[in-house]
């Protein structure tokens, strides 16, 4: 009789939670892909429900509480059944209420301080980086909610933050699958201008006069190039020097991993940095 009792009252204290796809990466190996029991309280929305569970908001684009489709803002009761969803590659949810923001109208990024390598990459393909390295997490979410920045992270706590309402938790280890799932999850490689960005600021490059630099250029440099390119923001000079093949493989392996990449021709690419 006690163990019914203790039974009904946690029935009566929690709700059904069902997480598809690849969301259950964020659930502990013995919690994946199967009915969880979580607790709720008045006070608590379906956000604070899944956040609880482990899982970013900014990672979820449905939810559906009892097959209605709701806000993060909803509040559960007890009993009821909450199914959590990644955003869809191909399914089509317009007339369901989608949790995540539209996506924001230019894509510019903010890089935590363990995606260094995948934002010189995504520079690389000419995309608009910031990095903060040294910034702890409370200065990375102002960033993003602040400059209107996607924030990449592995830090499921970073995403976690209410005023984070931009962002993806990048799941590869190695900076070149990096710099693809990005791509892909975001939808960018029709934005992609390669060699066109400076890999030590982000700013875009320019077209420089030799003339206007030439007292900047390594003898050898002087006579055997003639086509510069300045950055906007720091001043770095950018020619095709050595580098210039190393990097052109470099963006053509990135370009043959992408899903969703363009069958036209890839934009003109301005010469790689050789300082």
């Amino acid at each position: 009789m006690h163990t019914s009792a203790a039974a009904s009252s946690d029935r009566q204290g929690s709700l059904e939670v069902r997480v598809y796809a690849e969301l259950n990466d964020f659930l502990p190996p013995r919690s994946r892909f199967s009915i969880l029991r979580r607790p709720v309280r008045p006070h608590q929305t379906v956000k604070d429900v899944v956040e609880a569970a482990g899982i970013p908001h900014t990672e979820v684009d449905l939810l559906l509480v009892n097959g209605e489709s709701v806000e993060f803002g909803h509040r559960p009761r007890p009993g009821d059944r909450l199914a959590v969803y990644p955003v869809f590659e191909s399914l089509d949810i317009a007339p369901l209420t989608r949790v995540r923001p539209e996506p924001l109208r230019e894509p510019r990024l903010l890089a935590d301080v363990n995606l260094g390598g995948a934002a010189r990459l995504l520079r690389l393909m000419g995309l608009d980086v910031r990095c903060e390295f040294d910034a702890d997490d409370a200065c990375l979410a102002e960033i993003s909610a602040t400059d209107h920045r996607i924030l990449l992270t592995r830090d499921r706590g970073l995403l976690a933050r209410r005023i984070v309402t931009h962002g993806i938790f990048v799941r590869a280890g190695r900076p070149v699958e990096q710099t693809v799932e990005v791509i892909d999850r975001l939808d960018l490689s029709r934005r992609l201008a390669p060699l066109t960005r400076c890999l030590r600021c982000g700013a875009p490059l320019a077209d420089v006069a030799k003339a206007d630099i030439i007292d900047r250029l390594p003898p050898h440099t002087r006579h055997e190039h003639h086509v510069f390119h300045r950055c906007t923001g720091c001043n770095r000079i950018y020619w095709a020097g050595t580098h210039q093949q190393r990097l052109d493989q470099l963006v053509d392996r990135i370009m043959s991993r992408i899903r969703s990449a363009p069958t036209a021709p890839a934009p003109p690419r301005a010469p790689g940095p050789d300082r």
